[in-house]
């Protein structure tokens, strides 16, 4: 992966910046600007290296077109405070005023482009359509730096076939998040542990795979413990359950038995008669979770709490530790004490706020927070980032290249 030390090689020059600003949004207003101040860095140094800085990003799910809703231009604001200067917009990505406001950019300023996805181009399974989106975006530019790592999973026009039309670069916060990703993978200190939550056991069959025989523990939490459950013969109520992973499960759990990561399960839960923040709950252990109250069909919405201090310490006694999913419905209050214990574990000090289950100060270890809904906890419950040795941006890229798959954005920075 191609990489630079000094940014003053861009001094003068053009930079297109790929960031992944897709920041959740409510009606209009950012509710976690994490993935911005994680992209500030590169656009920072790149700027005050005396770079003509265009960044390019998406938002959203649009098909292809303008769409109102997910334009980028709310961004700006927090873009500009985040990197400490101003942001100019541009209404298009390759059109007039995208093409106008490139040109007359000086050194260190910086310009931020339409959604990229508004273009079909840049998400087209036809290679001929995205190749000619990416040329146009080149047009625009002498060097191509990659940082949004949320998206190098993507064979895209603004990840993958841009960087064959330009000289391409890998930026600050790609390069850290592999460094970090290679240290799980090639060379975790033992003990390591592995924290997995989240909806849908489907979703992490792939690192569940690649990571058993390298962990030493995996902690498995959310409602995809509720397969695992099935899979051992427990009655689950009316918790999730996908019926279609059951023997994938259980091919892990002999695999446990056979000498790879001790799966470790919550021996009680919170149930809850609906689906709702002030549902009636009650907790129950894992052999009798079928108990209700009168006239309750429970599922189960968080792991109970002998279980959060359970895998608190272990967390807490581990020196590598890889979390992506939560315990419960954190969105929840009544379902977020599970999830607020594995946060605490993983910081790298205690949190007043959460009890002793945070871990002492040691340089040695190495807490990562694998992005997506685990990131939006820690910030939602009142963590820092700073707490942790690393909050990664990437979500779904995060999880495939701790499955060990090659990513289209990365092959393409060789």
């Amino acid at each position: 992966m191609r990489t630079f030390d000094d940014p003053q090689i861009f001094a003068h020059h053009t930079v297109l910046v790929r960031s992944d600003l897709n920041v959740p949004m409510d009606e209009g207003t950012i509710t976690d600007p994490g993935r911005i101040l994680a992209s500030a860095t590169t656009i920072r140094t790149l700027a005050e290296a005396g770079a003509k800085v265009i960044v390019m990003s998406h938002l959203g799910r649009p098909k292809g077109e303008p769409d109102p809703t997910f334009s980028l231009k709310p961004l700006v604001p927090e873009l500009a405070e985040a990197i400490g200067r101003d942001v100019t917009f541009a209404t298009d990505t390759v059109g007039e005023d995208a093409k106008a406001k490139a040109a007359d950019l000086a050194d260190g300023q910086v310009l931020l482009l339409e959604n990229l996805r508004f273009n079909p181009g840049e998400t087209s399974k036809d290679d001929s359509e995205r190749q000619a989106f990416a040329a146009q975006l080149a047009g625009l530019a002498d060097d191509f730096v990659s940082d949004g790592f949320g998206v190098v999973h993507r064979k895209q026009a603004s990840v993958f076939d841009i960087a064959a039309l330009l000289p391409h670069y890998a930026g600050s916060l790609v390069r850290a998040e592999v460094e970090v990703s290679n240290r799980l993978l090639n060379s975790p200190q033992s003990p390591f542990t592995v924290v997995l939550g989240g909806s849908k056991v489907s979703d992490k069959l792939g690192v569940i795979d690649n990571l058993i025989e390298r962990a030493d523990n995996l902690l498995i939490g959310g409602g995809m413990v509720f397969t695992f459950l099935a899979a051992l013969g427990h009655d689950i109520g009316s918790s999730l359950v996908e019926k279609d992973r059951i023997d994938d499960v259980k091919g892990y759990l002999e695999r446990s038995e056979r000498g790879g990561a001790s799966i470790v399960l919550p021996t009680d839960i919170v149930m809850a008669a609906s689906f709702a923040p002030d549902a009636e709950n009650w907790v129950r252990p894992i052999a009798d979770l079928e108990s209700t109250p009168a006239g309750a069909d429970g599922l189960g919405l968080d792991i109970g709490p002998d279980s959060a201090v359970a895998y608190a310490k272990v967390i807490a006694d581990s020196t590598t530790v890889f979390w992506n999913g939560p315990m419960g419905v954190f969105e929840f209050q009544a379902f977020a004490a599970g999830t607020k214990a594995v946060a605490a574990a993983l910081t790298n000090g205690s949190n007043d706020d959460t009890g002793d289950s945070g871990t002492s100060e040691r340089n040695d270890r190495l807490t990562v927070v694998g992005g997506g809904d685990s990131a939006a906890a820690v910030r939602t419950l009142g963590f820092s980032d700073d707490q942790f040795g690393h909050i990664s941006t990437g979500g779904g890229a995060s999880l495939e290249y701790l499955e060990g798959k090659t990513l289209p954005g990365l092959e393409a920075l060789a």
